[in-house]
């Protein structure tokens, strides 16, 4: 007979059932995992248990006898299920406290402070600009990279025969029917005759910004690069007021024993013209081109040439974040490998 007949014709049920769940208590107890409990209740009270035979075999017992002996095996099926439910729950809260203990954090350690990041080296040069014309009173101004014809060359008083405005200097866009053609501005200086045309004298404005050119790309040059220029309109300016603020500019920007010098060229929007050079880094180098407005100008914008006076002025960014760090190469400027940029957080 098997061990399920076995237990129901024992002559001593109670005792044999007492001592099963005795044994499984035991085994329930200290049961370490759920996954060895979920072995001790598939051996005790699972389909294939001593408990599911004796309950298989009830067919076969007297029926008077049938009701006391399926009370006591429910009772001790009852007994052992409540057993392990309750060791499930402390496993699991062993097992929950155990997964907390090894996710916690140390509020003694140090913070992990993340890497921050830093303004590129081009933005850094030129907010740095600005700031300087602004600590003297200048507005800041900006404008739309694509301009028309008028505002890049004519109102600036360059002719249609010049240069610049040949399609091997200046790129153009294809704008549909316009009257004028439209182009990818090639300096920031149209702002300032959009500037004039709503604004009375006087004017204190720098326009920093990126312009575009037909350039290739090499140690000096590109074809997208940054500007800042500005413009002084008021009465009685005089070329000594020019020459006085580039030179306060160029002793904050390069440090107060700056030497700077200028030097006659030609520019149609000014008249007369310079360029301003500036001894760095061991030598005298070019650092920007200014002069004062030619009274052709005024005349686009509606201000009287005969009450007013002003200056303009122009740099490249990237040129003086070149020659204030010592750049050899315009390329590096924009270049994406970190090991370049971090060398000028």
């Amino acid at each position: 007979m098997n061990r399920a007949g076995n237990l129901i014709g024992s002559t001593d049920l109670h005792d044999s059932l007492e001592n099963l769940r005795n044994r499984a208590a035991k085994r329930i107890d200290s049961a370490e995992s759920l996954e060895e409990l979920a072995v001790i209740e598939s051996e005790t009270i699972g389909k294939k248990s001593l408990i599911a035979n004796a309950r298989r075999e009830l067919r076969g017992i007297a029926p008077e006898k049938r009701r006391e002996i399926g009370q006591l095996i429910n009772e001790t099926a009852k007994s052992l299920s409540g057993g392990i439910e309750i060791r499930r729950v402390v496993l699991r809260s062993m097992v929950e406290e155990s997964r907390l203990r090894e996710d916690a954090a140390d509020m003694t350690l140090p913070g992990r402070i993340p890497l921050r990041g830093a303004p590129h080296l081009i933005r850094e040069v030129m907010n740095e600009i600005v700031d300087i014309f602004v600590s003297i009173g200048y507005s800041v101004i900006t404008g739309p990279e694509a301009e028309t014809d008028y505002y890049s060359f004519t109102a600036l008083n360059i002719p249609p025969t010049h240069p610049a405005r040949l399609s091997t200097d200046t790129l153009y866009l294809d704008y549909g029917d316009t009257p004028e053609g439209v182009n990818l501005r090639p300096h920031t200086s149209p702002m300032q005759v959009r500037h004039m045309e709503k604004h009375d004298p006087p004017v204190y404005v720098v326009v920093p910004g990126r312009v575009f050119r037909r350039d290739a790309l090499d140690p000096t040059h590109s074809p997208v690069f940054h500007q800042v220029e500005g413009l002084a309109v008021d009465t009685d300016i005089t070329f000594g007021d020019l020459k006085g603020t580039l030179a306060y500019f160029a002793q904050e920007f390069f440090g107060a024993k700056t030497r700077v010098k200028f030097l006659p060229s030609y520019f149609p929007f000014t008249e007369p013209s310079a360029e301003m050079h500036a001894y760095a880094n061991g030598q005298w180098l070019e650092l920007l081109g200014c002069g004062m407005v030619n009274p052709a100008v005024y005349e686009h914008v509606g201000y009287d040439p005969e009450k007013v006076t002003g200056f303009a002025f122009g740099m490249g960014v990237d040129r003086m974040a070149m020659v204030r760090h010592g750049v050899t190469d315009l390329r590096h400027l924009f270049d994406p490998d970190i090991r370049t940029l971090e060398q000028f957080r």
